[in-house]
C-alpha cells in the first residue's frame, strides 16, 4: 500500500476488452479516479470523484498517483447512433491502484501485464508500470528531492508549483515547428492543404495530389504551385518591412527581377460569368449566379472582390513567360562569368576572396582535436561518397524493437544480417516529409550527422538509404537510454552527476556551433547515455546551418519548455537559444523539475517570458550561478553568446573539470547504466519497446502521387564507422 505522501506513480496502458456483451461497433474507455475520504467523524470512508472523467485512447498511456486508497473505474462503452450520439455500457471494473501496484513490484522489473474482470461481463487487459517514489531512489548524499525542498519562496509562497512542475518532466514533450515561411518579393509562402479545387496564381494551373499540394502567400493569399513559388514577379501588397536582414533569395533570378519596374495597374469592372471561373490571385472558385467577381477589362485577369486590392499590377504580362525569358538571360550572365576569360580577368583579385563562414567560426579550444573535420558539410559527405562502394537496403537488417515514435515515424532497434552489430534506425515517412515541407530540414539532418562521426559526444550515422515511402537513418545504437528515462528514475540527479553531463554537453554545442550549426532541441529526450556513461546528443532534425559571425533566422521551432524567449518573441536569433535550453535542462537535472511552468502552451511562454526562476536553499552558489547566467532574456548577454568574452567553461561551477581529459572521454562518468549486453534495450520505456518492430506501409496511391525527386542524394554510407 503507497503511504499518504508518496510521490509513486503508475504509468497504466489500457490494451483491449474482449468478451463483451453484444457487438461492440466502436468500443470506447472512460476512466474515473476516485479518492477516499474520511467522513468528519472519522469513523467511516467516503469515496469521491474530484476530477472529471477522462477518455483515453486503447494502447494510450495515462499516469495517476498512488495516493492512499485512490481506485480507478474503467468504463467500456460503445458509441451508436448517427447525429445525436448515445453511448451503451458494455463493461465496468473498480480496482486499487495500490493492487496493481503491488502486483508491478512482484514482477521484479516493476512493469505487469494483467487481466480484470469486468460487470456484468468481459476481460479488461492492461499493462502498468510503477515509478518508484523520488525518495527512495535518491541517492544516499543527494540533498532532499523536490518536495521536500526546504525553500520559503518555494514552500510558503506557492506551495503546489513544485508538484505541478515535477509532473511535466514524467511526461516525454514533442517539438513543435511552426510552419517554413519562403518569401519571395515580399511575399511569405507556406504550404498547406487546399479542400477545394485550387489553381495556381503564376501558371493556372490545377494544384494536383495529395496532402499540402502548393503554397500560399501569408499576407495576401495568393497561391502557386511549390514550384512556381521562386519564379513569381509581382510584388506583395499586403506584406510589411520584414524584421529579417539576412533574407536568403531563392533563385538566382531574384537579382534580374529587381531590375524590372513593372507597375501596369489592371482596370477592373464587375462581370457576369456563365460558366465556371476560379480567381487568378486565390485559385478559388468565382461563386454566385451573377455578378460573381472582377474582370479585367485589358487582359481579362478574373479575380473575387476580396482579392482585387492583392492583385500585382501586371496587366498585359505574362509572367511564366516573363520568368522564363529572364531564367534565360541569368543562365547567359553565369556563363559569362564562369567563362575562362572572366576567370583570368579576376585572377589578381582572388587573395581579397571572402573567407567561408565555417573558417571563420571560434574553435572554442578544441580545434586541434577535430581540425581534420574543418571542412563544409558538402565537402565531408562528398569524400565520403566518393570513398563509398557500399550500399545498405532494409533487408540487410533484422528490426527488433520499437525504442521510440513520434509524427515523424519511429526509431528501432536492428541488427545487421552479417556482422551481427546493433544499431538504431530511425525511420521517416515521405509523405509527412513532403506535407509537413520538411525535405530540407532532413537534408540538413543527414549533413550535420555525417559532420559528427569524429566527435566523442554526438551520435554517428552509419548509412542512410530511402524507399519508395520511407526514410532512413542508420546510426550507432546508444544502449543506456535517455536521461529523461533516469530521471523518470531516480527523480534528480546529484550535482557531480548533473556538472559531468553538462560539460559534456557544452563540449558538443560547441563543435556545433563551431562549425555554424544550432542544434534548437536540447533536452532530456535528446540527451543518451553510451554504456560507459557518457553523454551522446542526438536528434539533429532541428538543426540550422549558416549560422555564424553576424547570421541570424528566425524560425519558431523547439520544445516548448525549452524554447528561448527570443523565439517566442519572434525575433531574428543565433547559437545564444542553445545556451538557454542548457540552463533550463541543468535546472531539470538539479531539481527534478523545470524552471517554468504552465497550464498550456501560451501560459507556459508567459511564464518563460516574465516569471523568476526560483533556486532553492540547498542549491549550491555555483550551479545557482551558472544557472541564472544562461537563463538570461536578454540573448546578447547571457552567457555563451559571445564566445571570446563569455565561455561557459570558465565558470566556477566547472573548477573541477579537466577539458582536455574529458574531450577525449578519459573522466570516468559518475553513473553507469545497467546494460547487459549490446542488444540491451532495458533503458527504453517499455510503452514503446513492447510494440511490434514493423514499419508502417505507405498507401498505394499517395506512392504513385508522391513526388521522389526532392530526395534525390538522400543515400549515404559512412566507410569510417566502425564494424563493432
Amino acid at each position: 500500500m503507497a503511504e499518504a505522501g508518496d510521490d509513486s506513480f503508475l504509468r497504466i496502458k489500457i490494451l483491449q476488452a474482449t468478451s463483451l456483451r453484444g457487438n461492440a461497433s466502436d468500443p470506447h474507455l472512460a476512466v474515473n479516479i476516485k479518492e477516499s475520504i474520511r467522513t468528519p467523524g472519522g469513523k467511516d470512508v467516503q469515496v469521491v470523484q474530484k476530477k472529471d472523467t477522462f477518455h483515453p485512447e486503447w494502447g494510450k498511456c495515462f499516469d495517476s498517483h498512488l495516493n492512499d486508497g485512490r481506485r480507478m473505474q474503467v468504463m467500456v462503452t460503445d458509441i451508436v447512433g448517427d447525429g445525436v450520439m448515445e453511448s451503451t455500457q458494455l463493461g465496468e471494473v473498480t480496482v486499487l491502484l495500490a493492487s496493481i501496484a503491488d502486483q508491478c513490484r512482484s514482477q521484479g522489473s516493476g512493469v505487469s501485464k494483467m487481466s480484470l474482470d469486468m460487470q456484468p461481463c468481459g476481460e479488461l487487459t492492461l499493462q502498468a508500470k510503477v515509478y518508484h517514489s523520488q525518495k527512495s531512489g535518491q541517492p544516499e548524499s543527494a540533498p532532499p528531492v523536490p518536495g521536500g525542498i526546504e525553500s520559503a519562496q518555494c514552500m510558503e509562497e506557492n506551495p503546489e508549483e513544485l508538484h505541478k512542475n515535477i509532473t511535466m518532466l514524467r511526461n516525454r514533450r514533442g517539438a513543435i515547428r511552426h510552419a517554413k515561411l519562403h518569401e519571395i518579393n515580399g511575399h511569405g509562402y507556406k504550404a498547406r492543404f487546399f479542400r477545394q479545387p485550387t489553381f495556381c496564381g503564376f501558371c493556372k494551373e490545377f494544384l494536383w495530389g495529395f496532402g499540402k499540394q502548393g503554397y500560399q502567400c501569408s499576407y495576401c493569399d495568393q497561391v502557386v504551385h511549390k514550384k512556381c513559388h521562386a519564379k513569381v514577379l509581382g510584388k506583395c501588397p499586403g506584406s510589411k518591412e520584414t524584421k529579417d536582414k539576412n533574407v536568403i533569395k531563392k533563385s538566382s533570378q531574384l537579382d534580374l527581377k529587381a531590375r524590372f519596374n513593372i507597375d501596369m495597374p489592371h482596370r477592373f469592372k464587375t462581370h457576369n460569368y456563365l460558366h465556371p471561373t476560379f480567381c487568378d490571385h486565390c485559385g478559388t472558385l468565382l461563386y454566385g449566379l451573377f455578378r460573381q467577381g472582377l474582370q479585367c477589362e485589358v487582359c481579362k485577369a478574373n479575380c473575387h472582390k476580396r482579392c482585387q486590392g492583392s492583385m500585382p499590377n501586371l496587366c498585359g504580362i505574362n509572367e511564366k513567360m516573363m520568368a522564363e525569358m529572364l531564367a534565360d538571360v541569368s543562365k547567359e550572365v553565369e556563363a559569362k562569368r564562369s567563362s575562362p576569360a572572366t576567370k583570368k580577368k579576376g585572377m589578381g583579385r582572388q587573395a581579397s576572396t571572402p573567407v567561408s563562414p565555417l573558417s571563420q567560426a571560434p574553435k572554442f579550444g578544441q580545434a586541434n582535436r577535430f581540425e581534420p573535420m574543418a571542412m563544409s558539410l558538402d565537402e565531408s559527405m562528398a569524400r565520403a561518397a566518393i570513398a563509398s562502394s557500399k550500399r545498405y537496403t532494409l533487408s540487410d537488417f533484422h528490426l527488433l524493437k520499437v525504442l521510440g515514435k513520434g509524427s515523424f515515424g519511429k526509431v528501432m532497434l536492428a541488427q545487421v544480417k552479417k556482422s551481427k552489430q546493433y544499431l538504431a534506425i530511425k525511420v521517416l515517412k515521405k509523405d509527412v516529409v513532403l506535407e509537413d515541407d520538411d525535405v530540407e530540414c532532413t537534408m540538413i539532418e543527414k549533413r550535420v550527422l555525417s559532420s559528427t562521426s569524429i566527435h566523442p559526444f554526438l551520435v554517428h550515422l552509419h548509412s542512410a538509404f530511402q524507399t519508395e515511402g520511407h526514410l532512413y537513418f542508420v546510426m550507432e545504437y546508444v544502449n543506456g537510454g535517455d536521461l529523461m528515462f533516469h530521471i523518470q528514475q531516480q527523480g534528480r540527479f546529484s550535482e557531480d552527476r548533473t556538472r559531468f553531463y553538462v560539460s559534456e554537453i557544452i563540449c558538443g554545442l560547441q563543435h556545433l556551433h563551431s562549425r555554424g550549426i544550432i542544434y534548437r532541441d536540447l533536452k532530456l529526450d535528446n540527451v543518451m547515455l553510451s554504456s560507459r556513461g557518457h553523454i551522446k546528443i542526438a536528434d539533429f532534425g532541428m538543426c540550422k546551418e549558416n549560422i555564424c559571425g553576424e547570421n541570424t533566422t528566425s524560425t519558431f521551432c523547439g520544445t516548448p519548455d525549452y524554447i528561448a524567449p527570443e523565439i517566442i518573441q519572434g525575433e531574428q536569433y543565433n547559437h545564444s537559444v542553445d545556451w538557454w535550453a542548457l540552463g533550463v535542462l541543468t535546472y531539470e537535472m538539479l531539481l527534478g523539475q523545470s524552471p517554468f511552468s504552465g497550464d498550456d502552451e501560451e501560459s507556459l511562454f508567459q511564464s518563460i517570458m516574465n516569471d523568476q526562476v526560483v533556486y532553492p536553499v540547498w542549491l549550491t552558489r555555483e550551479a545557482a550561478a551558472f544557472i541564472s547566467k544562461l537563463l538570461v532574456r536578454e540573448p546578447d548577454k547571457r552567457l555563451g553568446s559571445d564566445p571570446k568574452q563569455s565561455n561557459p567553461r570558465g565558470e566556477a561551477f566547472f573548477k573541477t573539470i579537466d577539458w582536455a581529459k574529458l574531450e577525449r572521454a578519459e573522466i570516468a562518468a559518475p553513473f553507469v547504466p545497467n546494460v547487459k549486453s549490446a542488444g540491451d534495450a532495458c533503458n527504453f520505456d517499455v510503452d514503446f519497446t513492447m510494440e511490434p518492430a514493423v514499419i508502417t506501409p505507405t498507401d498505394e496511391k499517395l506512392l504513385k502521387s508522391m513526388d521522389q525527386e526532392p530526395f534525390n542524394g538522400f543515400s549515404y554510407v559512412n566507410d569510417y564507422f566502425p564494424d563493432q
